[in-house]
């Protein structure tokens, strides 16, 4: 099995590939597909990188991820014992190189330029949700018709993107596995110190290689993408440890002093932790 590229299994080579993950955990290696991904999460939490973005996940949460675009799921499984998710995967040119650009399916466009950052359906969800559960009883030629409802409502739906910026290329395989290391190592270490010269050993590169290899691939120097790895655990202790200091909460996190997680903190989330924790409406 491949990292990067990553080739989803095709059954009996069916242009539409409906699949069920259910286990402790999520895959949790970066990987990248040609196939488009609309994924439900049945149950579990946790965070998901994608591009060039740190984000989390959550139970009901719709999630489409774009052709080609790095991502990897990390499960929390400290929220919860079981990891549910519902996929569907198809390209563009699944059902014919020219089907999605018929006139009659110009309204499904959004849906395409939005999946190329990868986006969050944010209205209708429960619609979706709805449709997505009567996938695995469905014929082959339902869960087509079932597609083309959820592009449709997709399409139209409030959203949030989930990378700042889109990708229009592939990794090659060692850049892959180059970057998955880079990225397991920083998931699995995050609250701890993790130096420029640990990082780029992990990369097998010099400490000022790495800096442009990261920048160019990720448009972030790599304590960007760590101090947004490390905020976005604080954001799920500050919101399910609610008694739990603050300061408690950023030495957990990665942060030895609270006056740069603050800084930190207000620089991804654009507000302090405490505002973060009292306003329920920002979560």
């Amino acid at each position: 099995m491949k990292v990067l590229p990553f080739k989803i299994p095709k059954p009996n080579l069916d242009s539409l590939i409906f699949q069920t993950d259910k286990s402790d955990l999520f895959y949790d290696k970066l990987h990248q597909h040609e196939e488009i991904q609309i994924s439900l999460i049945i149950q579990g939490d946790g965070t998901l990188i994608i591009g060039d973005s740190v984000n989390s996940f959550s139970k009901n949460d719709i999630i489409i991820i774009g052709s080609h675009i790095p991502h990897v799921f990390k499960s929390d499984i400290s929220a919860t014992k079981t990891s549910h998710m519902i996929t569907l995967f198809f390209t563009k040119s699944s059902f014919g190189s020219h089907f999605f650009d018929l006139e009659e399916l110009k309204e499904i466009l959004p849906f395409f330029k939005r999946a190329k950052r990868g986006f969050k359906v944010n209205s209708h969800s429960k619609l979706i949700k709805e449709l997505f559960l009567k996938l695995e009883n469905s014929t082959k030629f339902n869960r087509f018709l079932i597609l083309l409802q959820v592009l449709k409502i997709a399409s139209k739906s409030n959203y949030t993107s989930l990378s700042s910026f889109a990708h229009d290329k592939k990794y090659s395989a060692n850049e892959g596995y180059r970057m998955r290391n880079v990225f397991e190592f920083t998931m699995n270490n995050f609250e701890n110190e993790i130096t420029l010269n640990t990082i780029a050993n992990i990369a097998n590169m010099s400490k000022n290689a790495f800096c442009k290899y990261f920048k160019k691939r990720t448009n972030k120097t790599y304590f960007q993408f760590l101090n947004e790895l490390r905020i976005e655990n604080a954001c799920k202790l500050l919101l399910t440890n609610k008694e739990v200091p603050i300061m408690q909460i950023a030495e957990a996190s990665g942060f030895n002093n609270l006056s740069n997680f603050n800084r930190q903190f207000k620089t991804v989330k654009s507000m302090s932790p405490t505002i973060f924790r009292k306003n329920s409406k920002f979560f």
